[in-house]
């Protein structure tokens, strides 16, 4: 069987496919990447109209990105996929607290998730750079608390948690929140390399280059 092998061939026929399905949308160049990203990893192009980009959500992130903003996380998965060397080169790291002894033992303690716990724990860190969910909705729903009630701040938002209980409610008020630009998807899908997959597209825009 004939197949294509070179990594950036592969790359390249894949937004080649993935391009018709955004002509009916009027996004910019910068749009467009982060969506067919999003779409690339997700292998559906179905995503293509629930994705929710808000008002000046991804020069925000671009900017707090070149800046050497950090990145905090719900999950290790979502830690796993943003590539740390490229953020690292433009002087930031990636938090992930949910393996931490003290976050677990909060968490029992006070009867939420390990995901949600972190977020807490985090809290006026939040301010300046970029949250990056993409598993527990519960997380996704503490970080809205810390902007609406105690004045938490993050350049840019991304939250896409997955699944069938509170994913479609905490992204909905994700949209609605007014206070922080955001990136998003509606509805149930999501996940951990949708959420990496928009943060590095938004990291190529600053420096393109592998690795």
């Amino acid at each position: 069987m004939d197949f294509i092998k070179q990594p950036m061939e592969i790359e390249s026929r894949s937004m080649e496919i993935i391009a018709p399905h955004l002509q009916a949308f009027n996004l910019d160049e910068k749009t467009t990447k982060v969506y067919s990203r999003i779409i690339h990893a997700a292998g559906d192009v179905e995503y293509a109209p629930i994705i929710r980009v808000g008002e000046g959500a991804i020069d925000a992130a671009i900017a707090a990105l070149a800046g050497g903003c950090d990145i905090y996380t719900d999950v290790e998965m979502v830690r796993t996929g943003i590539n740390k060397r490229k953020l690292a080169s433009f002087g930031g790291q990636v938090h992930c607290l949910i393996a931490d002894e003290k976050v677990a033992a909060a968490a029992k303690a006070e009867g939420i998730t390990r995901s949600m716990a972190a977020m807490r724990t985090f809290g006026a860190a939040l301010d300046g750079n970029i949250v990056a969910i993409g598993n527990a909705p519960t997380a996704l729903f503490e970080v809205l608390r810390l902007i609406r009630e105690e004045g938490v701040r993050p350049a840019c938002v991304v939250g896409i948690p997955v699944g069938f209980v509170g994913a479609a409610d905490s992204k909905q008020a994700l949209a609605e929140n007014g206070l922080v630009p955001y990136i998003t998807v509606a509805g149930t899908k999501g996940g951990s390399p949708i959420a990496a997959a928009a943060i590095n597209a938004m990291m190529y825009f600053i420096n393109n280059e592998r690795g």
